[in-house]
């Protein structure tokens, strides 16, 4: 087999430093590089770290480069070009399930759904794709979403319960577990109309798998279902959590024009305070149209503004659940 003469990976901050002290004391040269924080030349390899964390290493010597250099002293592990062999699962068929908005005060629960084969698989790790959570630029994640979507056409599904809907439903299961399998469920049913014959799927571990399993309608019943703690290693739970977490940011916003703000995300004290503000203004019933009420959050805004929970409006009759967006 020759050589591979081009790798893309993304380093942490931590590991960009690295990189930078080993190619300062090594036998490179610094080089200019459009856009790139530093770059340097070497033996037959260049090697260029952009912005955005992703790093580029090219040339006839770039293998040796990674395997003698890259690996033992900044990523620490006997990684990158070799993933196919050490866990080949992620290079399989399968569907990876994330959600973006589970811990936002203000906004939807947004769960999507993502199909990876071996070629789409190897296509999102040239392209950096990786957790959301590790990426902090909106611009970023809708960059990448565009490229996940080119890669996969239509074998993706989003499931987004805007706040209202979310409270109507709390009320009615009281279980934040329950209403993410049933999420999950419907996303991943959605998936199975486009790629029927898909043998598995992988989520996050967030509670027993059984809750996603009796969510399932028959199409999805036949699949192997996977839970495991940091699923979104893998590169479609990743992929799954761009899309989810692009969804959650359009959503945020437009929630925010809505009603003449900027809602913020988490529950840091800038949320508070914005929420404090709209009750204020418009009133307790604001609440149940922008935020997650069964949050501690609720209590602790609703008090400042001289409200009480009693004051929050009251569920009316079971609406149908919401139906799951996808492709047209």
């Amino acid at each position: 087999m020759s050589a591979a003469h081009s790798f893309t990976f993304v380093l942490n901050s931590e590991q960009q430093k690295t990189l930078h002290q080993t190619l300062s004391t090594g036998n490179f040269r610094p080089i200019t590089i459009p856009h790139a924080l530093f770059a340097a030349e070497g033996d037959k390899v260049r090697i260029s770290l952009f912005k955005t964390g992703k790093c580029l290493v090219q040339g006839k010597r770039a293998e040796e480069f990674v395997q003698f250099t890259l690996e033992p002293l900044v990523l620490k592990s006997v990684r990158f070009g070799y993933e196919e062999i050490l866990d080949p699962a992620r290079f399989e068929p399968h569907i990876g399930i994330d959600e973006s908005g589970k811990g936002d005060f203000f906004g939807p629960l947004v769960i999507a759904a993502v199909y990876v084969d071996g070629p789409i698989a190897r296509c999102f790790s040239e392209l950096g794709v990786r957790d959301s959570k590790t990426i902090a630029s909106a611009t970023r994640i809708r960059t990448l979403a565009k490229a996940i979507h080119q890669h996969v056409g239509d074998r993706w599904a989003v499931v987004a319960i805007g706040p209202q809907r979310y409270n109507e439903l709390y009320a009615d299961i009281r279980n934040v577990n329950r209403l993410l399998a049933w999420g999950h469920a419907r996303a991943l049913e959605n998936v199975l109309e486009r790629v029927p014959q898909c043998p598995r799927a992988l989520s996050d571990q967030f509670g027993h798998r059984a809750l996603i399993e009796k969510a399932l309608l028959k199409k999805g019943r036949s699949i192997v279902l996977e839970q495991r703690t940091k699923a979104e290693s893998d590169l479609a739970v990743a992929a799954a959590s761009i899309l989810a977490r692009e969804r959650f940011l359009d959503a945020l916003r437009s929630l925010g024009e809505r009603f003449g703000t900027s809602l913020p995300r988490g529950v840091s004290l800038p949320v508070r305070q914005t929420a404090v503000r709209l009750l204020k203004e418009k009133g307790p019933a604001i609440l149940w149209e922008i935020a997650k009420c069964h949050f501690k959050t609720a209590d602790e805004v609703l008090a400042e503004a001289g409200f009480s929970r009693s004051d929050l409006p009251k569920p009316g009759p079971k609406s149908p659940s919401p139906a799951p967006q996808h492709p047209k």
